[in-house]
């Protein structure tokens, strides 16, 4: 039994441009899908969705901001002209990291990480999920954090934006499972090699006084795998949710975490 049966399906990723996004697209060109890309700054969605269909597989792209609806909209109608009238995969991996103590927090920034990454979401899903319900079936595939299963100090805002993706996606595999759409989540944990742990190792390093040696130790100290997640790993668990091997899966939220986050 082929569980990814990927070939000749349809799937739109959003914060493509970054490390685990562009993994998660490429990783679909390789099963033979088709797929269109989003992220905010044009030029570098141009480039990988060029580099992406370098070896002969289809992908397009065009930029957008996750947080303004004519934009989404925008993408999605693009999208659909260019995946032949449907979109069978939505994979809402665009998001960003906040981090520092609660006290200094701006109300600004607060806002930003839950526009970024719970509104981006709504967005894209919104405009989709028509699609989908016009040819019952659809794979959304959203991104939570272990963060928002056991929040992270430092992160209050960061911790509440991806549990709520977690509420969201229990929400929707509710009211679109009538339609053959499944609707699960991945909670990484902390990803090397991604701009989310360039970020928040930063912050840990000057809000913890420690050097950056110190504050690696510290994470995987708490990994039972004794590692940090790598990117293969993330898309591996979204292909397969993507996939006809998770028919029977809707509604959850799969860690990756090396087994640092059990529930």
């Amino acid at each position: 039994m082929d569980i990814l049966k990927l070939e000749g399906k349809t799937a739109l990723v959003t914060g493509a441009v970054g490390a685990i996004g562009r993994g998660i697209a490429e990783g679909f060109c390789q099963s033979g899908a088709r797929v269109f890309i989003t992220d905010l700054d044009a030029s570098a969605v141009e480039k990988t969705a060029q580099e992406l269909a370098a070896g002969g597989a289809f992908c397009q792209g065009m930029a957008a901001d996750v947080t303004v609806a004519e934009q989404v909209e925008k993408v999605v109608r693009a999208a659909s002209e260019a995946l032949g009238g449907r979109i069978d995969i939505l994979v809402n991996v665009a998001g960003i990291v906040g981090q520092g103590k609660i006290e200094e927090i701006s109300e600004k920034d607060w806002d930003h990480v839950f526009a970024v990454n719970c509104k981006g979401t709504f967005l894209f899903t919104k405009y989709v999920v028509p699609l989908m319900k016009q040819h019952q079936y659809g794979k959304v595939v959203n991104f939570s954090s272990k963060s928002g299963k056991t929040g992270s100090a430092l992160m209050s805002h960061y911790s509440g934006a991806k549990a709520a993706i977690m509420g969201i996606t229990q929400a929707l595999a509710f009211e679109l499972a009538g339609f053959n759409i499944n609707v699960n989540c991945v909670c990484p944990g902390i990803t090397d090699n991604t701009g989310v742990w360039a970020n928040v190792s930063a912050g840990y390093i000057e809000n913890l006084e420690m050097p950056r040696e110190e504050v690696v130790k510290k994470f995987t100290a708490k990994i039972p795998l004794q590692r940090l997640a790598a990117i293969d790993d993330v898309t591996a668990v979204t292909l397969f949710l993507s996939s006809a091997g998770a028919d029977y899966m809707t509604g959850q939220a799969i860690n990756v975490t090396g087994g640092r986050e059990m529930h």
